[in-house]
């Protein structure tokens, strides 16, 4: 917290007021994840008495009832020092309140940004009256939804405004780890119940490492007041072997460690971590709320274009607005800001269509907003265990994007189109490296027969597919398995008439590339858990001897 200081000191005459004094903790971000040191209980933020309620209200002309603006007020949206946000500024004149001649005055849209970089509750947000909108990482809204609905209240995602494409990432400084599996036995640095932390589960539940292993991972929480700075100072400093960072920490971190790497990254998980806006659902109840939040949502997706095309305004939107990116401007240069730009992609409407499956194909919105929900459960991340579990459909209002599309014929077809190609030279490059997970899946083969059963199917479509769907930019390596009993030859064999029985179900029921699958036999030379000694695992030999006949999915890592 050495560096804190200056920091704090230049944010005071600007947000004291809002109780954010800490706002980027030495450009760590964590608030970006809803976690504000005194005001974090079980992983979740405080009661609604806490910081950012009732005093925020009267700083941003909150007016109480319900937290609805009225006639000509404004349409308050509170978001946090990030550059996934930089559009919206870019939209709003560079500005936190809409200037005269920018892309929302000319939709006559009347916006204002709130920077509340303590994040309030969105029950203390929606009711003091701070705003009407607020941003939410996919997998938080997951959380913090059920916790609403326990509040009485509801909301709505209306829009994806981000998708993480590098810039979240687990890192190692071991020259050894070089994959998930390689995590066994170390230490690993994150911040609990953040995106990093259902990022590094994901994986790991993903992996093909025994349950013993995977539990000799030792996950080391760093206290909530230190946020992704102490993350990177328990990296940088040795104290760990593995951290889980998003940017800038993830950049600074990987700059100031000679010989550090990323070991698995949103890279190659194009599809597991999304910013969204989300709204009061009273505001979406009303015309005139849906017709803010429609011009709203419109604006936004201009202002992808202009900063898509002129990123130099958007950092200048950002430098402008936020004092945060001022003074990483000071320190580490505009030029550092803008190269984060390329591990983020700000998404528009052919995006939103596409993650939302609205051109069809997967919504990969509602799988990982399920996805997470299982996660932070079992992790026992929500305030309240018995929280309702919120159907995934529920938690979005798709009326605005599809409004778009309405009226956008190049942007269906854009989303329609798919975003990456493959290709057997690109597969070929990629198998030359280790794989970074291998996940195994049992699917069940009849004896002696490399036919797949409706049993086997429904294996790769419920543990194969979302796997897939989660890497996007990956190749793989589909092989088959067995255990040492029998002929080798014949195991070499079947094994690989297997493993290609998978790849033209996924080919031909899922249309995923052929050309993005090595196929491979193993037989029994590759086992995942040693026969002769099944008890060093915890495991009994019948238990040991299947965890070896596994097909198994390895991710080659993205481009």
């Amino acid at each position: 917290m050495a560096q804190l200081t200056p920091l704090a000191k230049g944010l005071v005459t600007v947000i004291v007021l809002a109780a954010a004094a800490s706002a980027a903790w030495n450009f760590g971000l964590k608030e970006r994840f809803g976690q504000s040191g005194d005001s974090v209980q079980n992983g979740q933020p405080a009661s609604d008495s806490a910081a950012g309620g009732s005093t925020l209200g009267k700083i941003f002309g909150g007016g109480g009832g319900g937290g609805l603006p009225g006639a000509g007020k404004p349409l308050k949206v509170s978001i946090v020092s990030f550059h996934g946000y930089a559009p919206a500024l870019v939209a709003n004149g560079n500005s936190l309140t809409t200037q005269p001649g920018s892309i929302y005055a000319q939709k006559g849209a009347n916006i204002e940004f709130v920077i509340q970089d303590d994040i309030p509750t969105l029950s203390t947000i929606f009711e003091s009256g701070a705003a009407q909108c607020a941003w939410r990482t996919s997998d938080f809204w997951a959380q913090e939804q059920p916790n609403l609905r326990n509040a009485k209240l509801d909301a709505r995602a209306v829009m994806i405004v981000d998708n993480t494409q590098g810039g979240d990432a687990v890192i190692s400084r071991d020259p050894a780890v070089r994959s998930v599996e390689d995590l066994a036995g170390r230490k690993v640095a994150l911040l609990e119940f953040t995106p990093s932390h259902g990022m590094l589960i994901d994986a790991i539940e993903s992996s093909s490492l025994s349950a013993r292993r995977k539990e000799s991972i030792r996950t080391v929480f760093i206290n909530a007041e230190e946020g992704t700075a102490g993350v990177r100072a328990a990296f940088e400093t040795g104290a760990v072997e593995a951290a889980v960072l998003w940017d800038p920490d993830l950049a600074l971190a990987l700059r100031n460690v000679p010989g550090s790497k990323v070991v698995y990254s949103t890279k190659t998980a194009t599809n597991l971590i999304y910013d969204v806006m989300v709204c009061d659902s009273r505001l979406l109840a009303s015309p005139e709320g849906q017709a803010q939040v429609q011009k709203f949502v419109d604006g936004w997706m201009e202002g992808v274009k202009v900063a898509r095309a002129n990123p130099d305004l958007a950092v200048d939107a950002l430098v402008k607005t936020e004092e945060f990116f001022k003074l990483l401007a000071d320190k580490e240069g505009r030029p550092f800001i803008k190269s984060l730009f390329a591990n983020l992609v700000w998404t528009g409407i052919e995006d939103n269509a596409r993650i939302l499956g609205l051109v069809g194909g997967t919504n990969h919105y509602e799988r990982v907003y399920r996805r997470f929900d299982q996660i932070y459960r079992a992790a026992g991340a929500l305030a309240n265990p018995n929280s309702p579990v919120i159907p995934a459909q529920d938690s979005f209002d798709y009326r605005f994007i599809q409004n778009l599309l309405n009226q956008n014929r190049e942007a269906v077809a854009a989303a329609a189109k798919p975003t990456e190609t493959f290709s057997q030279a690109g597969l070929q490059e990629s198998a030359r490296s280790t794989a970074i997970v291998t996940k195994p899946v049992m699917v069940s083969f009849a004896k002696a027969s490399a036919d797949l059963t409706k049993r086997a199917q429904r294996s790769v479509d419920t543990e194969m597919v979302p796997f897939i769907e989660n890497n996007g930019k990956a190749y793989f390596e589909i092989s088959g398995n067995t255990d040492a009993s029998g002929s080798r030859a014949i195991n070499m064999r079947l094994s690989e008439a297997r493993a290609r029985a998978v790849v033209e179900y996924l080919a031909g029921q899922w249309e995923f590339p052929r050309d993005r699958f090595k196929i491979v036999g193993n037989g029994p030379d590759r086992p995942l858990c040693n026969e002769q000694n099944p008890a060093a695992e915890g495991m009994s030999l019948e238990d040991c001897q299947a965890m070896n006949r596994s097909t198994r999915i390895a991710v080659f890592g993205g481009r």
